[in-house]
């Protein structure tokens, strides 16, 4: 088995009232199998508007890298946009 990446992507919903637990609920059903969403939080960037942390983790030699995981987030509702904020590697 490979190593594994760590991703840490910001997650902007579409607007305020987006419920980011139904947000966090749809991005683990839109990845793919062998890409996790370990860990998540909420936090809030000012005026009453949250942004969701995802981390995630996938395998080191996943094909497409990072794309796949912008794509399948890009297309999941209830997200405007995300930024891929830091990639590394996993200790084995």
């Amino acid at each position: 088995m490979g190593g594994r990446v760590l991703v840490v992507v910001k997650v902007y919903p579409e607007s305020p009232e987006t419920d980011l637990n139904e947000v966090i609920d749809r991005i683990k059903k839109a990845l793919p199998e062998n890409i996790n969403l370990e860990k998540t939080e909420i936090e809030e960037i000012g005026f009453g508007i949250k942004i969701l942390r995802a981390y995630i983790v996938m395998p080191e030699k996943y094909e497409g890298g990072t794309s796949a995981i912008e794509e399948k987030l890009l297309g999941t509702e209830g997200i405007s946009q995300i930024e891929i904020e830091y990639v590394t590697r996993l200790p084995t």
